[in-house]
């Protein structure tokens, strides 16, 4: 699998959908849909993700790389997929703000490695508090762009605590990149500093999930 790597995240990066549907097609015949999106397409994004961090590519790559790994894995893993069922409930959301890029962008790597996710749009506390225990969320991932809408975290975190709600929360956004200590302030349980790393957190937390 490893030769079909560079090849298919070059084919994203350039936004090659030709290349990148025969590499990915390659990778399933190999191996099997569950492998190919494992062994091919979250390494791939990971490595896109490292490049923009880096500042060699741009964030619209990052973006349309994640829809087109999205398109590539609904096709062999659909919602209906029993390897989507052993997932936890998972949600995303912007809070207050009105910057929605940054969920845009995790929600579509997300998908594009497999998970299924409730996308909330944006939200305010309570209502976000009501929502998550509604559905019985297990992961929740926030995104916000302004310090005002990072602190409120800390009211989203102690109104499920306080409601019984058993939901891991992972925070994104710029003030936490600014301030690499402010998901702890916050209570948050971990920090993504980039669409891989939810990715990556997540997939640890189901190793530990009932």
């Amino acid at each position: 699998m490893d030769d079909l790597l560079g090849p298919f995240r070059q084919s994203l990066e350039s936004l090659d959908r030709l290349a990148a549907e025969s590499l990915f097609e390659q990778a399933v015949e190999r191996s099997s849909p569950l492998g190919a999106v494992e062994s091919l397409v979250v390494p791939a994004l990971e490595q896109i993700g490292g490049e923009w961090q880096s500042g060699s590519i741009a964030l619209s790559q990052i973006y349309l790389s994640g829809r087109l790994c999205e398109e590539l894995v609904e096709r062999v893993l659909p919602a209906s997929d029993p390897d989507r069922k052993h997932q936890p409930r998972s949600a995303i959301v912007v809070l207050s703000d009105f910057h929605m890029l940054g969920k845009r962008i995790v929600y579509a790597l997300m998908r594009a490695s497999g998970f299924e996710l409730l996308d909330y749009g944006r939200m305010e506390v309570d209502e976000l508090v009501a929502r998550c225990l509604r559905d019985r969320i297990r992961v929740l991932l926030i995104s916000v762009l302004m310090l005002p809408s990072a602190l409120k975290v800390r009211e989203v975190c102690a109104g499920l605590q306080a409601s019984g709600g058993e939901v891991k929360v992972i925070v994104g956004g710029a003030p936490f990149l600014f301030d690499p200590q402010l998901w702890r302030e916050v209570g948050a349980d971990a920090m993504g500093r980039n669409a891989a790393d939810a990715v990556t957190i997540v997939r640890q937390w189901m190793d530990n999930m009932p």
